[in-house]
């Protein structure tokens, strides 16, 4: 079920702001997996960086949503996120967790499971500003299953 963004504008506490990021992760895998790239893009702040693997880096918000919709375009869907670990300190934290996602080509589908490292700033709204993910699949299987670089 989708639902509208709420940009964490909540306490200022540790447990408020860790309660507040694990909610917006999980407003991105919505806003994503119902196609709502600019959702998604909007959680960025203006200069963030997107660092996906076998991926050149992508940095804004347009740039974030164009790569965002090229990975739905290309099949990516049912992306999950756990999230296992979130440090804050007054406006930053770090988030760390564990991805899943699929990729679907015709009849194909293959998965994909990872680790995600996740940066956050408050600026009136907790945004991201920097994410990244890598593949917990070894590369040669990722090159045999197809799922290496999505042109």
């Amino acid at each position: 079920m989708y639902r509208a963004l709420s940009f964490g504008v909540s306490g200022s506490g540790v447990r408020d702001a860790e309660s507040t990021l694990r909610g917006l992760t999980q407003d991105f895998c919505t806003a994503f997996n119902t196609g709502n790239y600019d959702h998604a893009a909007a959680l960025f702040t203006a200069d963030a960086i997107f660092m996906p693997p076998h991926r050149e880096s992508s940095q804004g918000k347009p740039a974030i949503e164009r790569l965002l919709r090229e990975f739905g375009d290309a099949g990516y869907e049912d992306l999950r996120f756990e999230t296992t670990r979130i440090d804050s300190s007054s406006d930053m934290a770090v988030e760390t967790g564990r991805y899943s996602f699929t990729i679907r080509r015709g009849t194909i589908i293959v998965s994909d499971r990872g680790k995600y490292l996740r940066t956050w700033r408050r600026l009136g709204a907790w945004l991201i500003t920097a994410d990244c993910w890598s593949s917990s699949i070894p590369l040669q299987d990722e090159i045999r299953l197809g799922t290496g670089k999505v042109a």
